[in-house]
């Protein structure tokens, strides 16, 4: 964009959706105004509202695009043979990578306040958040040819044990970690060894 050039509607778009994450990141979703974004873009409300009615609205579509990207990259990973244990180990790294390569969607998506404001029923973050997961608990079906409420739970657990890493990596830096690389390898080789079976 040539300087001095107003950005195209598109690109103010992105604009704001950039500069949203970084507050929502950092401030929570219920504690950033729409009028906050504006400031922090260099635009007046109204402006805004050409493009999103409301923070809840932009929160939402930074959450599903959050969700459609670690969904491509796990059905990416998923698509690649080996073992059983050998496939969901490259899922877990994949979900972890995302997460700390890309902190401040992660936190938005999976670490902040939803909004609460009106949200569309069904919830279109709940429909791409059940879409990124169906790529894990695919395989937990696949693998335990089984679609019952115990492979729901496996697959759950790991889910929930990934993000732990996850969040923790991301939220508590003053901890004596040892190194990234190896506890990552390390979490998930453990927790890759018994994954399918029954408690």
């Amino acid at each position: 964009m040539a300087q001095g050039a107003r950005p195209r509607i598109g690109e103010r778009r992105e604009q704001i959706l950039d500069v949203a994450l970084k507050l929502f990141a950092e401030h929570g979703i219920q504690q950033v105004t729409t009028r906050r974004i504006a400031q922090a873009v260099g635009i007046s409300q109204p402006s805004l509202y050409a493009h999103f009615r409301t923070s809840d609205e932009i929160a939402i579509e930074l959450c599903c695009r959050g969700f459609t990207r670690l969904h491509d990259r796990l059905t990416h990973a998923s698509a690649e043979a080996g073992t059983p244990e050998e496939r969901l180990r490259r899922l877990g790294e994949e979900y972890v990578r995302f997460g700390l390569d890309h902190p401040a969607v992660y936190r938005v998506a999976f670490m902040v306040d939803q909004p609460t404001g009106r949200i569309p029923e069904p919830s279109p973050v709940l429909a791409a958040g059940l879409r990124a997961f169906g790529v894990l608990l695919a395989l937990f079906q696949e693998v335990r040819d089984a679609h019952d409420e115990t492979t729901a739970a496996l697959a759950q657990s790991t889910w929930a044990s990934m993000h732990g890493l996850v969040a923790l990596l991301l939220v508590r830096h003053e901890f004596p970690w040892v190194g990234r690389e190896r506890l990552i390898a390390l979490h998930l080789g453990r927790l890759c060894a018994h994954a399918f079976e029954d408690a």
